[in-house]
């Protein structure tokens, strides 16, 4: 038998014991009236003459961590969202059989709740002395140690509720990330965008280029697809005469698992009528600068060892001076087809009979030249393949106004002066059609109502979506985007099936 097998036995039994006795192990009377944080920071200069002069009873609920046995007495730290506390329990303040049925029934880990009075204890640490207890919520599993129980990083995301018991940075992690989503949306609303939400499920996978999740809808007897970008719908809301839009929710891409990208991820999209792509590179500095200045005090920040510094202006350059610059190709191995092919199949690119030109760069763009893009950067002037989305740059037909933020070697944000010619995107969904029939599964599909809003006159304008999972990557200075996901996909454990 497993040891933690055997230890949930024991606590089954105790747990059966507290039923025989007339005591409920899952009550819910108990009302804390405070949380450790607010006592520990409200009594942090506190003295024992203070202390003693404060009448005031304490109610406090939280998870038992550690516990202290000293026969007629014992010390107790409980843990709660903000953070531990020790209490103090004594058989002649609690009561003979009050402190004896704690010594036989509680564990650490159980949850547990305390009132009583505050002092200091001759270390100078802040107690609660117990005046009653209840048990609240019998734990029947041990905790894991806390350093030698969840090393392993496989069970930390698939066991994120020990995780978060045990790991304070986990749980600083996951504040940081709901604060950032919060100021990110105070952003967006300080500057007239309207938040919206729109379809989850689509009968056409469209907006990105990805393999999208497929589902069967019985009573409409259609399949639907969970969505893999919002961005026709929402510029759909721009035909209909909301100027500014933005949402921020998940996207589905069934695609594979890396420390870079989850099936399930979050991003924000926005769109403002009459803007410029531009204008939004403009927009996103402001925006992650502010973050910074709130969030960490600086502009500078170590992400994984390395020093970033996100002063703007930031480095902004073309795909192709990108290639030159950082890549270390000749001008004229990327300008001619023929010496590009020849590059590319040097590096290893796949499929290089089906690429076009433009195709080629990029491809040669994410497998060398990405991960050297340290600084934030702006990539700029994509070829109009790869774009099938986004408005040409005036006066050169194979470009298009679009940019994409790296940072630390990864894709942040993507964003471009949207194509709103009708028949100029029904060709280029034309295109994308071709491409899914020779066999490009990440191709997108026809949208012929999406033309048709487009036919009743979208105004010119720009959109952008960023990744919110990479951006709390950055201030966080997670290696994994599994870090900053509460539950991430994994693969099924050895030996387990979901058929069984």
């Amino acid at each position: 038998m497993r040891a933690e097998d055997s230890i949930r036995d024991v606590r089954l039994k105790k747990m059966e014991q507290m039923r025989v006795e007339g005591t409920a192990p899952y009550p819910n009377r108990f009302r804390p009236t405070t949380t450790t944080g607010a006592v520990l920071e409200r009594f942090r200069e506190a003295s024992p003459d203070d202390l003693e002069g404060v009448e005031e009873r304490f109610a406090l609920a939280g998870r038992v961590m550690s516990m202290r046995d000293f026969g007629k007495s014992c010390f107790v730290h409980v843990q709660d969202e903000t953070g531990q506390m020790q209490l103090y329990l004594r058989k002649n303040v609690v009561g003979e059989e009050a402190y004896d049925q704690f010594r036989r029934w509680a564990d650490i880990g159980d949850l547990f709740g305390a009132q009583g009075r505050l002092f200091l204890t001759r270390t100078g640490e802040l107690t609660l002395q117990v005046e009653r207890y209840e048990i609240l919520a019998k734990a029947l599993r041990p905790l894991p140690e806390k350093f030698h129980g969840l090393r392993d990083i496989e069970l930390r995301y698939r066991k994120r509720y020990q995780d978060l018991i045990v790991n304070p940075s986990v749980r600083a992690t996951f504040r940081m990330r709901a604060e950032i989503i919060r100021r990110v949306r105070a952003f967006f609303d300080q500057r007239g965008f309207l938040e919206v939400e729109t379809p989850m499920m689509h009968p056409i996978a469209g907006g990105a280029a990805a393999r999208p999740f497929e589902t069967f809808h019985n009573a409409l007897e259609q399949p639907l697809y969970l969505r893999i970008a919002p961005e026709l719908y929402l510029k759909r809301l721009l035909v209909g005469g909301f100027a500014k839009v933005y949402e921020l929710n998940k996207n589905f891409r069934n695609e594979g698992l890396s420390t870079r990208h989850n099936p399930e991820f979050t991003m924000i999209e926005f769109y403002e009528a009459y803007a410029r792509y531009e204008d939004f590179m403009s927009l996103t500095e402001e925006l992650i600068c502010g973050l910074l200045d709130d969030l960490l005090g600086s502009r500078s920040i170590t992400y994984q060892g390395v020093d970033l510094d996100f002063t703007p202006p930031w480095r902004s350059l073309s795909l192709e001076q990108a290639l030159v610059e950082d890549g270390g190709f000749a001008q004229g191995e990327i300008e001619e087809t023929a010496a590009l092919r020849a590059v590319c199949e040097r590096h290893g690119v796949e499929r290089l009979e089906n690429m076009s030109h433009g195709e080629l760069l990029v491809e040669l763009f994410e497998q060398i030249v990405e991960e050297k893009l340290i600084q934030p950067t702006f990539i700029t002037q994509y070829p109009v393949e790869v774009s099938p989305l986004a408005r040409s740059t005036e006066g050169c037909a194979d470009r298009v106004d679009r940019f994409e933020l790296f940072i630390a070697g990864r894709e942040v944000a993507n964003g471009f002066s949207e194509l709103n010619d009708p028949e100029e995107q029904r060709r280029r969904l034309l295109d994308q059609v071709d491409k899914r029939r020779q066999g490009d599964d990440t191709a997108q599909q026809m949208d012929e109502d999406f033309v048709e809003a487009l036919e009743f006159g979208m105004p010119p304008a720009a959109g952008e979506g960023i990744g919110m999972d990479r951006l709390v990557m950055l201030f966080t200075d997670a290696s994994s985007i599994r870090d900053v996901i509460l539950f991430p996909q994994m693969r099924p454990e050895k030996g387990f099936s979901h058929k069984e």
